[in-house]
């Protein structure tokens, strides 16, 4: 086992290293450069779609607007923002949180980018069924040499989008504050097969039952979480703008946690884009299967992704485990439990369960959107019409997860991830003037 940690830590290490951060990161600031920051200037319009005010119901697609989102949101709006921001932190410091800002916010304008060219260039399955997704624009869109871009995309997104990391946590927060003098090793099994029949009724129902789901619990979920996070900074309120200062403080320590400044720079990016996805193209998979011929449409609708995923809920995580002082001192806890630790600290058994409550959701949403991920990577490299057997795999890996050690887990996702990350922001970069072109075209016919 410690030889296959030093190995995923390797890999992931690898991958994470400064060429990626600075392709996801220069990516962002050009797009928003390229742009003249027009994602930023249509925030309003953006909800509007949102909201529901230009759906066109006999447009093709699966979803509408809201359920796209939904859908997208529900994959990045996972245990990253709980466990990943824990990681963060323990690793780079209160200064990783910065990062993982600036990483949200050059994010908006990838998510645009992005997401906009998941509807452009969407593509035919060989069941002749419309498919959106990062595979799908470089097939359509490039040149028949960067196809092999396509594959690698797919490749890693069968081990990326594997529910490994999600169950991983959650078992081990039934393990350490339900069952802490049970058998590890059963318990995880026990647990993991409960979320497998859990993940099954759901993911077998298709996109249609998970997005469903995931509008009706995601809204929920972070109303909780926000009055959580509010009740923890009224208790610390004269320690909050301490906090903030530390925050940006050590964003440019030199001598900081974790390598360094260079070090604690990617792990807050690579933390960030864990969270967030934007540039990741997981999330071109769930817009590109909305209900609508306006690509720019959208993009608008995307780009409210990392908003809401990193600079609000990870924003909570972070100032709540700041608050707590935890972090310094963890001793064996680590990821999630470090977290709900921070909440038993002030709300004792209240805090712990509604925080049990909230880990459950966020890992079974998180879970059914990534089903969908794997899926679309199964389809496209081995066929749409042998898809469905991808489910029995993904609902294996569950259990699988929930048994295994969170350093391999994550540093195996986190990993793919990264990988993800280099057809997707290629592609994008070389189809941007499309998506420039789209939208000046989009504004001159809808004015508001």
């Amino acid at each position: 086992m410690e030889l296959l940690q030093q190995l995923s830590a390797t890999f992931a290490d690898a991958v994470w290293s400064t060429p990626l951060v600075t392709l996801l990161l220069g990516g962002g600031i050009f797009f928003a450069l390229y742009s003249r920051f027009l994602p930023y200037r249509h925030f309003g319009h953006a909800l509007g779609i949102m909201l529901g005010k230009h759906d066109t119901p006999d447009e093709p697609g699966e979803l509408s607007h809201a359920q796209a989102l939904a859908a997208a949101l529900s994959g990045t709006m996972g245990l990253g923002n709980i466990s990943g921001v824990a990681l963060a932190i323990v690793a780079g410091g209160p200064g990783a949180i910065f990062w993982m800002w600036v990483s949200a916010l050059v994010g908006v304008a990838t998510k645009f980018f992005t997401c906009t060219l998941g509807v452009m260039y969407r593509g035919e399955d060989n069941l002749g069924r419309l498919q959106g997704g990062p595979m799908y624009i470089i097939r359509e869109a490039l040149p028949r040499r960067f196809y092999p871009l396509a594959i690698m995309f797919s490749v890693a997104g069968l081990v990326g989008t594997l529910p490994i990391f999600q169950s991983n946590q959650l078992a081990a927060l039934i393990r350490e504050q339900v069952f802490p003098h049970a058998d590890p090793t059963m318990t995880g099994l026990l647990i993991g097969c409960a979320m497998a029949v859990l993940v099954g009724i759901v993911i077998f129902g298709g996109l249609p039952r998970v997005a469903k789901v995931a509008v009706a619990l995601l809204p929920v979920m972070v109303l909780t979480y926000l009055g959580l996070t509010l009740i923890m900074l009224a208790i610390h309120i004269d320690e909050v703008p301490g906090v903030f200062a530390s925050i940006f403080s050590e964003a440019f320590n030199p001598q900081a946690v974790g390598g360094g400044l260079l070090g604690m720079i990617l792990i807050g990016i690579s933390r960030g884009a864990f969270s967030n996805e934007a540039g990741v193209g997981t999330e071109v998979m769930a817009h590109g299967a909305a209900r609508t011929n306006e690509p720019v449409r959208e993009g608008l609708v995307a780009m409210l992704g990392p908003v809401a995923d990193t600079l609000i809920v990870c924003t909570c995580t972070a100032l709540v485990i700041l608050l707590a002082g935890t972090w310094q001192n963890p001793g064996d806890l680590s990821g999630i439990n470090l977290t709900v630790n921070a909440f038993r600290e002030d709300l004792g058994t209240l805090g712990v369960i509604l925080m049990f409550a909230i880990t459950l959701i966020l890992s079974s949403t998180t879970m059914f959107t990534m089903w969908y991920y794997g899926a679309k990577c199964f389809g496209f490299l081995f066929g749409a019409d042998i898809q469905h057997h991808y489910r029995w795999l993904f609902v294996g890996t569950v259990i699988f997860g929930a048994s295994v050690s969170i350093d391999v887990v994550f540093n195996l996702v986190s990993g793919s991830y990264g990988l993800m990350a280099i057809p997707t922001m290629v592609a994008t970069l070389m189809l941007s003037g499309k998506v420039k072109a789209a939208a000046k075209d989009y504004f001159r016919r809808h004015p508001y």
